[in-house]
């Protein structure tokens, strides 16, 4: 299926798969994974349990025109109707941005949110110098995939996370595209 001009912001070609922005349908899919107890716990801001009207209310920010974030579904199908998982960049200043991403549980450890990660760096959409992403200390698989994709360790710090209502220990890294 060709993607061209059906979004705001650009779809990301990667190996097996693309990273397409979000769309209303994506809301049954995004809130079965979202919902999930381990995915929540390793984001600082999905809450557990999940309530009414988050998904789509995530939904309407990343599709919104002033957005802070953009978000990409991770989606093997051929007519845009799949999630694995979430991948976005927040914007910061001096042309900086942070990543995030999560993949379906049942995805761990295949190596999936490292393409996803890959991918993203390689497009640099937001046309960044720097990114910048955190883990949870307690989730080095997501430190390796940082890693992997060439992301340097710069020090600890903590994160408050919605749904373990506590500041939890990060490790920080960077990214120097230029």
């Amino acid at each position: 299926m060709s993607f061209e001009g059906k979004y705001t912001q650009p779809v990301i070609e990667a190996d097996g798969f693309v990273l397409r922005p979000l769309t209303k349908a994506d809301a049954g899919q995004l809130s079965l994974y979202a919902g999930d107890e381990r995915i929540a716990k390793a984001t600082s801001s999905i809450p557990h349990p999940l309530p009414p009207g988050c998904t789509e209310g995530f939904i309407e920010r990343s599709l919104a025109d002033d957005r802070a974030e953009d978000a990409w579904v991770i989606d093997p199908s051929d007519d845009g109707s799949q999630v694995l998982g979430v991948i976005g960049l927040t914007r910061m200043d001096r042309e900086q941005s942070e990543i995030g991403y999560w993949v379906a549980p049942q995805l761990w450890n295949n190596g999936l949110a490292s393409k996803a990660v890959e991918a993203l760096v390689a497009a640099n959409p937001q046309a960044c110098r720097t990114l910048f992403g955190s883990v949870f200390q307690d989730n080095p698989a997501s430190a390796r995939v940082l890693t992997n994709a060439g992301f340097e360790y710069i020090g600890d710090a903590e994160t408050f996370s919605v749904a373990r209502d506590a500041s939890v220990p990060t490790w920080t890294y960077i990214k120097k595209l230029d």
